[in-house]
């Protein structure tokens, strides 16, 4: 009876063990749809014996997520969100790990007249006028608070939009694929773009405005405010996340001889 008991008291301790290997990071849905979780994740469970589960969701639900506690940290993309997300005390702390941009696709005939376009306020101001059809992803995410901005920016307020709008309240790549079947303008990042295999008859057409910019931070959730949440390895994560071997994966990570993401961690 010792010898059973030793032997299921053994087990208990190696699962619990296991168990503290695992990790929950919510990770915006254009950070997944861009396959750079393929190249990341094999080699974090190789150096750190990690495994992350991922909870692929949009920005907004991904704080949500990391307020109530469900998981251990965020990987998102809106600043004035992930501020908050700190100043409320459910952040430790932001940590910028990498950008890309977006960008505006629509199709190639480009009835909007987008594609010499100065500036992406007026190219929105031509979308708006024209009134192609033009599909938002309507879910809170990094990408559509992104999207309102630049609306505002334009002088322009989406809500009052009519039928040529379509809020879908869907990822990126389930967006980017209802605005191939209706071609249909749409704003995306690019790395979710350039990894979209069903472009049918859309086109990137506007790019490079400094507005568009896209940066990525990480953000441990509060131990002081989940006690649960497994910060000694999140603070692993974060510094392999930092290092030299993300940045060389990061920056080497391209679709067609482009780069969908650019590293710029700062060492602390």
């Amino acid at each position: 009876m010792i010898k059973i008991l030793t032997v299921i008291a053994s087990l208990a301790a190696s699962t619990a063990f296991a168990a503290a290997d695992d990790l929950k990071l919510a990770v915006t849905t254009s950070f997944e749809n861009s396959g750079l979780a393929d190249v990341l994740l094999p080699q974090i469970k190789a150096d750190l014996d990690l495994d992350i589960q991922l909870l692929v969701v949009g920005t907004g639900q991904a704080i949500r997520l990391g307020e109530a506690g469900d998981v251990d940290a965020i990987l998102v993309h809106s600043r004035k969100a992930e501020d908050a997300f700190v100043a409320a005390g459910y952040g430790t702390h932001r940590r910028e790990i990498m950008y890309n941009d977006f960008v505006v696709i629509g199709p190639k005939a480009d009835p909007a007249g987008i594609a010499g376009d100065s500036s992406v306020i007026e190219a929105m101001q031509d979308i708006a006028n024209a009134k192609p059809a033009f599909v938002s992803r309507g879910d809170d995410s990094g990408t559509h608070k992104a999207e309102l901005a630049v609306w505002a920016s334009a002088g322009l307020d989406a809500a009052t939009f009519g039928d040529w709008y379509n809020a879908v309240g869907a990822g990126m790549g389930a967006a980017l694929n209802t605005a191939a079947g209706m071609d249909a303008y749409i704003m995306s990042d690019r790395a979710s773009w350039l990894k979209f295999g069903n472009k049918a008859g859309l086109a990137l057409l506007y790019s490079g405005d400094p507005a568009l910019f896209n940066q990525y931070a990480f953000l441990p959730v509060n131990p002081a405010k989940h006690p649960h949440v497994k910060n000694h390895l999140v603070m692993q994560l974060e510094d392999w996340l930092v290092g030299d071997t993300a940045k060389a994966l990061i920056d080497g990570y391209t679709i067609g001889g482009e780069t969908l993401f650019v590293f710029n961690a700062k060492a602390e």
